[in-house]
């Protein structure tokens, strides 16, 4: 059973591999799923750490500005995780598509002034910073650690394709309902018809748990939510409503996060064979 654990936490290996009675297993898997949820955001919490301790002690009179500093920081972590063979070659290539894609939709969204980066620096294409890309990585690495992690198996899953036109027309709308008609709720409608049988089964210790996906997505997205209030409240970003002072982004931005972590999954979900659960973890 010592391959669940990535790492290997040796001092707790034993109190969890060993529990006793329905208490201590409840404790044990709650403690396991909580390490392997924090190894999974690695990457995100290096950077959202960065963030917040750079908001507070960063030098003003610094010769590299704090976004060109975030920038370098993530391209460190990112080659230490590829150096300690932490993600694979394969999920690095599909996380800098992600960041490229993240990117571009940036410099669109600062354009028509949906966001901005309040912080002068060098290393950015019109008004974004090309750290900020990473935080669309971060997302990547995420899913692709957790599912390693997990040991992810599917119930009903969608075939990939149908994801991946489904992510293309979610790309599309984030630019075009700035010109034509939102077509968000036709969106929702379709992903929600897509994953409304999908449940992802997952291994904390020797069984799997399973949930549906859809509400995988939602928590994710709820994270991801808080993330972004805590990057706000660090002014890395700036909505319009924020000028003034910081302020809670609204819930309807849960909503989008939702819809780009479908994007994300479609991309994942291409390097991963779609496993069926068990049979005696199937339901019935």
């Amino acid at each position: 059973m010592a391959h669940i654990f990535t790492p290997k936490f040796e001092v707790l290996k034993k109190l969890i591999m060993e529990p006793k009675g329905v208490p201590h297993r409840i404790l044990a898997e709650f403690i396991v799923f909580g390490i392997k949820q924090a190894w999974a955001c690695l990457f995100g919490g290096s950077l959202l750490t960065l963030i917040l301790i750079t908001a507070y002690i960063y030098p003003e009179d610094a010769l590299l500005s704090r976004y060109d500093f975030l920038f370098l920081a993530a391209i460190a972590i990112q080659m230490l995780l590829i150096a300690f063979k932490l993600e694979k070659p394969a999920e690095v290539k599909v996380i800098i598509l992600f960041h490229i894609v993240g990117t571009i939709m940036e410099i669109f969204k600062t354009h028509m002034g949906s966001w901005q980066y309040p912080e002068s620096n060098l290393l950015r294409i019109g008004g974004v910073p090309l750290f900020s890309g990473f935080m669309y990585s971060a997302v990547g690495s995420y899913l692709a650690r957790v599912w390693r992690s997990f040991d992810f198996r599917f119930s009903h899953h969608p075939p990939v394709w149908m994801i991946s036109l489904t992510s293309l027309l979610i790309y599309i709308n984030f630019f075009s309902h700035h010109f034509i008609i939102d077509v968000r709720p036709v969106l929702f409608a379709a992903v929600g018809i897509l994953f409304f049988k999908t449940r992802v089964y997952f291994r904390i210790l020797e069984s799997y748990r399973h949930m549906p996906l859809l509400l995988g997505f939602f928590l994710t997205a709820l994270f991801i939510w808080f993330a972004e209030n805590i990057s706000t409240f660090a002014h890395i970003w700036l909505y319009p409503s924020q000028q003034n002072g910081w302020a809670m982004i609204s819930f309807g931005k849960l909503g989008s996060w939702f819809l780009l972590i479908i994007i994300s999954y479609g991309m994942i979900a291409r390097l991963h064979e779609i496993t069926a659960p068990p049979q005696r973890d199937s339901p019935p």
